[in-house]
């Protein structure tokens, strides 16, 4: 069976991220105001990206990187702009490298 991770764009502008099974009645459970609660108070939503996975497991991979993901990140994985999705990675590892030399370490 497959599963799908997928992005809704929300009335404040902010992303949602979630993985269903059922892509149609989850954004529709999703607009109706069911299921969740960070969705119901940012409503209407739009669903602006998805894909599909063989699996649950991979699925729910996907969506736990993709929530970690900042707001520019997300949004040109949206584009497709897949260029930008690795400079902005890149970006993010490097400020960690800097931060972590700046910590003492025990």
């Amino acid at each position: 069976m497959s599963f799908y991770v997928y992005i809704l764009a929300c009335s404040d502008e902010s992303y949602y991220t979630g993985k269903t099974r059922d892509l149609e009645r989850r954004i529709s459970d999703h607009q109706e105001g069911v299921g969740s609660d960070y969705t119901r108070r940012r409503r209407p939503v739009k669903c602006v990206w998805s894909d599909v996975f063989p699996d649950d497991a991979q699925a729910f991979e996907v969506e736990r990187q993709i929530k970690g993901w900042s707001h520019a990140r997300k949004e040109a994985l949206i584009r497709g702009d897949f260029d930008l999705i690795h400079k902005l990675a890149r970006s993010k590892e490097k400020r960690n490298r800097e931060d972590g030399s700046k910590r003492v370490k025990f």
